[in-house]
């Protein structure tokens, strides 16, 4: 339980058929003391027992790391992603078995489809709302014991759902993507984590030239044109991250297009690699719409993709994710 409208609505549609506990993980979220007081509130409005499980110096190791080492080097990580796989449904899903649960059941807009003792994970009924992407580093064991009661469900039907049970005060209250972030911007977040971070360096065109000075490499990511302080007769976006060199490379839009990208650590949800002979969809970004792509495969984990149209901004550091259709496959690193 977060404290949300769709945690609370899962809870809601429970209830009524499992004997269950809420559970709310302490991370390093601002505003904490303020959220466990509205948790608890909504717990016991339900009807259901409330427990907090402290995951602070774990989610500093294997999220806030990853987060602030990635962009550090030059890369543009998904927080999101690693949590869920590290810490929601890892070290958190671990301690809610250890108090006796059989499943964990959250609000993610996503659906689960056994067949034949394999668990597939597939894309939420409601496109706007779709969080598949965000789980596309969780395995066969962690998919065996999740129930996600909103995948088949669109988010109106949510707000009614939850107000007809006297929760009124949801709308307008989404939350935000990074937690930990809060009112910071990533580049003051960051500038707190390291104080030798603020490294500047050159602004280079993508011929060579110099054009300016950079204050951080992590103030910038892929596709950025505004707030670069260089002026030029046309538009120009970040092209490139150059951590070996401390540089950051300037081009026009149509530099940004690339249709095949290589992928490093791919994980597949079933255990094992699809076909190889057809198209699949692939998301570059959450964002992103998906675009279809083959795949070939390579030795150590490491992959490619051939986009049968160029795609905007690759950016390494993020999860390539990879659909058969509504079914979520699995997902690598961009480099």
């Amino acid at each position: 339980m977060s404290g949300g409208v769709d945690s609370t609505a899962c809870a809601l549609l429970l209830k009524d058929h499992y004997e269950i506990e809420g559970f709310f993980m302490q991370l390093a979220q601002p505003g904490f003391a303020q959220q466990k007081v509205k948790v608890e509130s909504i717990a016991e409005r339900i009807g259901i027992r409330l427990n907090v499980i402290d995951l602070r110096q774990e989610f500093e190791e294997k999220v806030l790391r990853y987060f602030s080492s990635s962009y550090f080097d030059g890369l543009t990580p998904n927080p999101c992603v690693m949590c869920n796989r590290e810490i929601k449904f890892g070290l958190f899903m671990e301690s809610i078995l250890n108090h006796g649960m059989d499943k964990i059941a959250t609000g993610h807009y996503a659906r689960i489809i056994e067949h034949d003792g394999l668990f597939r994970l597939h894309c939420g009924a409601d496109p706007k709302k779709d969080q598949s992407y965000f789980l596309s580093r969780l395995d066969q064991q962690q998919l065996s014991r999740l129930l996600f009661p909103l995948g088949k469900k669109e988010k109106e039907f949510i707000y009614l759902f939850v107000e007809q049970h006297g929760f009124n005060d949801f709308r307008g209250q989404e939350s935000q993507d990074v937690c930990f972030l809060e009112d910071m911007s990533t580049g003051n977040f960051l500038e707190t984590r390291s104080p030798k971070a603020d490294s500047s360096g050159p602004i280079l065109s993508s011929s060579g030239e110099h054009l300016g000075t950079h204050h951080g490499l992590f103030h910038y990511t892929i596709g950025q044109r505004k707030g670069l302080g260089i002026s030029s007769d046309a538009p120009l976006y970040v092209i490139a991250l150059d951590k070996e060199n401390n540089s950051i490379i300037v081009g026009s839009n149509e530099e940004l297009f690339k249709d095949i990208i290589q992928l490093r650590d791919l994980h597949w949800l079933a255990g094992f690699p699809p076909l190889l002979d057809k198209d699949y969809s692939v998301r570059i970004r959450y964002s992103h719409r998906g675009a279809a792509a083959t795949l070939t495969l390579k030795e150590n984990d490491l992959g490619k993709l051939l986009f049968r149209e160029p795609q905007r901004a690759i950016t390494p550091g993020q999860f390539a994710v990879i659909y058969d259709n509504t079914e979520l496959i699995g997902s690598g690193i961009i480099v």
